[in-house]
């Protein structure tokens, strides 16, 4: 009798492949924690496919023991589409930079959030792009000095999870390269029935180091984070004594000190992971504000795009028979051309 196959641990989706980023880079850790999530829910290395577009995140397919597609500039979104249309039992992780997907690829992103195709959608944000040497990218704030905007850029940066919102994703979420939490945010947006989305604040070291000190460094984190839990209160700071609220004009939120007998309290609000308006503004918070890492917005939808369209087809197999395409082709009028 044989022994029963052990459970594959994080180590075993590491393929053979020399892992070649940039000493430091933060794509290290990301590629720990995804190792790690795979392991947690037993993926199927043979039914598991990742697919990438250009950039330094997308290197991400040749460092994991499963299935991958190395597309090109922006669009690893609609391949990644193609391949869960054709299959939809796969489970298809997508993986791209800022620029690759907030640039030449923001459309086919935006499709394939509306959609809502059953993918684990990451994109890495380091604002800059990396692999072509530090260029402008679309989410770089206003003022950044890069070899493409050498006097400070003038452009307003785009902001990934407002525009995941906008498109219509139904799961939206931010996490940190090196943050003990990014497994459990990776796992959550596996686990949405629909594209799961999540925005990773991820540093590089060569081209844009510290792009996120202000609101990663150890000194400040309390501060400048808050970590939306469903349910749970808005609260945030070294000891939990602030938290978010409405705005007196609703416009957005703001802080409010919780008092030493709690006063205050009553006017924080609690996360409600289903409630658009809420995710569309803890979405936009920057600093000085305390910026939402976590689980935004996930609010499934009745079902999914490829299990509708799946639907309409097995509907309509069902009332025409199966299909003869080489019957279809050669019906109606034909001809021969002869030499």
């Amino acid at each position: 009798m044989n022994a029963p196959a052990r459970p594959l641990q994080p180590k075993d989706y590491a393929s053979d492949q020399e892992v070649r980023w940039c000493a430091g880079c933060g794509d290290y850790a990301v590629l720990k924690a995804v190792e790690r999530v795979l392991a947690e829910i037993g993926a199927d290395p043979a039914n598991t496919v990742f697919v990438s577009g250009i950039g330094c995140a997308a290197r991400f397919p040749y460092y994991v023991a499963t299935y991958g597609f190395h597309g090109i500039h922006g669009r690893a979104p609609a391949i990644a589409t193609g391949v869960k249309l054709a299959n939809p039992e796969l489970d298809v992780w997508v993986i791209g930079g800022d620029g690759d997907m907030l640039s030449i690829g923001a459309n086919h992103l935006a499709h394939t959030l509306r959609r809502n195709v059953d993918l684990t959608l990451l994109l890495f944000n380091n604002e800059v792009y990396g692999l072509t040497k530090g260029q402008l990218s679309p989410t770089a704030p206003l003022g950044s000095r890069t070899p493409s905007s050498p006097l400070g850029s003038v452009e307003n940066p785009l902001s990934a999870c407002r525009f995941a919102l906008a498109a219509g994703a139904r799961f939206v979420a931010r996490g940190i390269d090196t943050q003990k939490d990014l497994p459990a945010i990776l796992r959550a947006a596996h686990d949405h029935p629909g594209t799961g989305f999540v925005e990773i604040l991820q540093n590089c070291i060569v081209y844009n180091d510290g792009a996120f000190a202000e609101i990663t460094e150890r000194a400040v984190a309390a501060e400048r984070q808050v970590h939306p839990v469903h349910g749970e209160p808005l609260l945030f700071g070294a000891e939990r004594r602030k938290g978010l609220r409405l705005a007196a004009d609703g416009s957005g939120l703001e802080v409010v000190e919780i008092g030493p007998d709690g006063e205050g309290m009553e006017e924080v609000l609690r996360h409600d992971r289903t409630n658009l308006a809420l995710a569309g503004m803890l979405a936009a918070l920057e600093p000085p504000m305390p910026v939402a890492i976590g689980v935004i917005y996930d609010n499934p939808a009745p079902v999914s795009y490829e299990r509708a369209l799946r639907g309409q087809e097995e509907g309509e197999r069902e009332r025409l028979g199966e299909a003869d395409l080489g019957a279809m082709l050669r019906q109606g009028p034909v001809w021969m051309v002869t030499a």
